[in-house]
């Protein structure tokens, strides 16, 4: 028993050693400048587009003519409605999925400590642990 203790607390120990480096590496908040910061996080998240005019009158058109083919006299009128705007409907959800992108959320903790996310829609060139500046336009900028 007390040899499988002293092995986890051996390999504790050594963990604790190994991780001293890379917290002597972090540079301290205070010693930034004024708009930088230290990057906490960076991942990509996907937002959903817009709908709009094209996907709802093009789903309509589609779904009217597709109820247009059912039944007949009044069933007919309501297949064709329902079907306009059934289409409408899935024309508009289709044109979101369609414009959906991918952006790149940076968590920065700046040298007030506060954290603050910048977006860029391209995958950034810094990762957790680097600094960075927020330039005159907002955007961040890797310091070397």
């Amino acid at each position: 028993m007390r040899s499988i203790r002293f092995k986890g607390f051996t390999g504790l120990a050594l963990a604790s050693l190994l991780a001293l480096p890379a917290l002597a590496q972090q540079p301290k908040l205070s010693s930034l400048c004024s708009t930088c910061g230290i990057v906490q996080s960076v991942q990509a998240e996907k937002r959903e587009g817009e709908g709009g005019a094209m996907g709802i009158v093009g789903g309509a058109v589609i779904g009217g003519l597709l109820g247009n083919q059912v039944g007949g006299g009044t069933g007919k009128t309501l297949a064709t409605v329902g079907g306009a705007v059934g289409g409408g409907y899935l024309g508009n959800e289709a044109q979101k999925k369609l414009t959906s992108k991918t952006v790149w959320v940076t968590q920065v903790k700046m040298k007030d400590g506060s954290i603050r996310p910048f977006e860029t829609a391209a995958q950034p060139a810094w990762a957790s642990g680097k600094v960075v500046r927020v330039n005159d336009q907002g955007q961040l900028v890797p310091l070397k």
